[in-house]
């Protein structure tokens, strides 16, 4: 597959996650030509039904370990062409890792589901789970098959999927392993974007816009969503504010509660920090001060 000279996207460039896991994957493809046997490392690391209780990591690794180079470059390549813009379409590196862990699973579910012999290896249920994210989000774009056959994003996938389930459902089909395993991958990428709405932005700005109105006030120094009483809150930027006031304007007389030097460069770090943090970054300690020092200022 090769990106169409018509298709508006930007050639892929590497992101942080896709460059870890292709790192990673190339790195036990190298262990197993040069360390150990190809077909040791894909027992240690392969998932096997039989060897799941003493070998309970293989849920994991097998998506790491591939049956040869053909294998390796063309799962690789396929997540280097759909995965950076992919990763770049969610919140985060990690939610795009978590996604592609997430439809590796699923492959492994389906294999435990409908086959349960064998050895799974690969990371075929993954990749796959990507490509599914990249046509959901991108659909019309154009790649071609083989550098030759111009297919849309959307209709490769729907190939696939296809091919992979006759594939697995045909008598003659001997070892479905894969088959059903690219299936699952396909179905679990789907069902995760449903529930996770991972590239939806446009969801997430709607349920924005739908939260209700409330009176314009002041900029608050600390966050409206913190969960305390309004009153308290009132208190605490009553003291950022004498605090900030201190700050700007030092040759004028300050009201502040009563405390020594200590306690008062005590209290000044920590109305930085919720300044900067927020309440739940305050330690039992920091609160204890500031429950204190609110106390006194309600007394003045």
């Amino acid at each position: 597959m090769a990106w169409s000279p018509t298709d508006d996207a930007e050639i892929p460039r590497l992101t942080p996650a896709v460059q870890a896991l292709i790192v990673i994957n190339i790195a036990i493809y190298f262990l197993q030509m040069t360390v150990v046997q190809p077909q040791d490392m894909a027992l240690a690391l392969g998932f096997q039904m039989r060897d799941l209780g003493r070998s309970w990591y293989t849920i994991a690794t097998y998506m790491f370990v591939h049956g040869g180079f053909w294998h390796l470059a063309l799962n690789l390549y396929t997540l280097f062409l759909f995965g950076p813009r992919v990763e770049r379409a969610m919140r985060s590196s990690w939610e795009f890792t978590r996604f592609y862990l997430v439809a590796g699973l699923g492959g492994l579910l389906a294999h435990v589901a409908f086959v349960r012999s064998g050895v799974l290896i690969g990371a075929s249920a993954a990749v796959f789970g990507v490509m599914l994210a990249y046509a959901a989000k991108w659909p019309e774009t154009e790649v071609q098959l083989f550098g030759v056959l111009p297919m849309r994003v959307r209709w490769l996938v729907a190939a696939l999927m296809v091919m992979n389930l006759v594939q697995g459902l045909s008598p003659s089909a001997g070892d479905s392993t894969a088959y059903f395993a690219h299936v699952g991958g396909i179905v679990t990428a789907w069902a995760y974007l449903r529930a996770t709405h991972a590239l939806s932005p446009e969801r997430a700005r709607a349920q924005v816009a739908s939260a209700p109105d409330l009176p314009d006030e002041p900029p608050r120094a600390v966050p409206r969503g913190m969960p305390r009483g309004r009153e308290k809150l009132s208190e605490i930027d009553e003291l950022i504010a004498r605090k900030a006031t201190a700050v700007k304007r030092t040759s004028a007389p300050v009201v502040k509660p009563k405390v020594t030097p200590v306690v008062s460069a005590e209290l000044d770090h920590v109305l930085d920090k919720i300044s900067q943090h927020g309440l739940e970054s305050l330690n039992a300690e920091e609160r204890r001060l500031l429950e204190e020092m609110s106390k006194r200022l309600r007394e003045q």
